[in-house]
Formats: C-alpha cells, sequence, structure tokens
C-alpha cells in the first residue's frame, strides 16, 4: 500500500460534478492498493495516519497529529501510485490490486481511521474524480506499508 499524506486546510473531491468528499484543516490521503496488501497492512497505515505528528503545536513545530487538532481526512483511491515506470513510456499498473481485493482494504483502512474519532470522508473507487486542495505548509509525507512494517 503506498499512501501520500498532505497537510491541507481544505480538500475536496468530485464525481460528475457531484463532491463525494470533502474537508476542512486535515489530511489528504491519496491512496493506492497493492496485490498482496492485508487488513493489517491497512489497520498499521489507519494508526500511522492517525498518530502522524504533522501539525504545528504553539510553538510552529510539527508537533500534534490530526487527532489532536481535531481535523478530517479525505481519503481518495488511487491505484496509479502504484505505477511501475521502469520500461518504456506507458506505466504498468500490474502490481496494483484488483477492485475485489482493493475494496475490502480500503474500507478497513477508512473504518480503522473512524474508530480513533476522525471523521472520514471519501472519493469514489473506480471513478474518473477531481481533487481539490491547498497543501498546508505544504506537508507532503509518502508511506509505504507492506508485510506489517512502514518504510
Amino acid at each position: 500500500m503506498r499512501i501520500v499524506l498532505q497537510r491541507v486546510t481544505r480538500a475536496a473531491v468530485t464525481v460528475d460534478d457531484e463532491t463525494t468528499g470533502a474537508v476542512d484543516a486535515g489530511l489528504l490521503a491519496l491512496v493506492g492498493v497493492a496485490e498482496g496488501d492485508t487488513d493489517a497492512d491497512a489497520r498499521l497505515a489507519a494508526a500511522k495516519i492517525a498518530g502522524m505528528r504533522i501539525f504545528p503545536d504553539a510553538e510552529g513545530k510539527m508537533n500534534r497529529s490530526v487527532v489532536d487538532v481535531a481535523g478530517s481526512v479525505l481519503v481518495v483511491s488511487q491505484f496509479t501510485l502504484l505505477a511501475d515506470t521502469s520500461k518504456g513510456r506507458r506505466p504498468s499498473f500490474v502490481s496494483a490490486a484488483r477492485p475485489a481485493e482493493a475494496i475490502p482494504i480500503l474500507k478497513v483502512l477508512t473504518d480503522t481511521i473512524e474508530a480513533e474519532g476522525i471523521t472520514v470522508e471519501q472519493g469514489r473507487f473506480g471513478a474518473h474524480m477531481q481533487v481539490e486542495l491547498v497543501n498546508d505548509g505544504p506537508v507532503t509525507i509518502v508511506l509505504d506499508v507492506r508485510d506489517g512494517r512502514i518504510q
């Protein structure tokens, strides 16, 4: 699982002119589920997202989590994060999980984040989406989760 996590002042995702999810201050998580990812990987990623201290404290140091700032998380599935660009000019997405595998993993991720008391908004799996965001900082973190470890 590869996640691009961005601290935002606001973010929204739209499908066919309908906003399917929007957050004010919080996080945008672009999530690519890889073939072989497990529920345990999703729970580990959710704990990291909920607890990562990337919001400023009173002294301006990144010392607070999305929970601490009462922020929300917008989760957008994005299989293209798993692109293999090592050969040719057209990326290969063979390592991305198929929908039957990816959708349940995403549900575990979002349910686990919500269990931390965080509001979660979402895009629509498999849809052509437009994502708008105002990156705060900017702060962008990449998480690679595999076999129960975060890299």
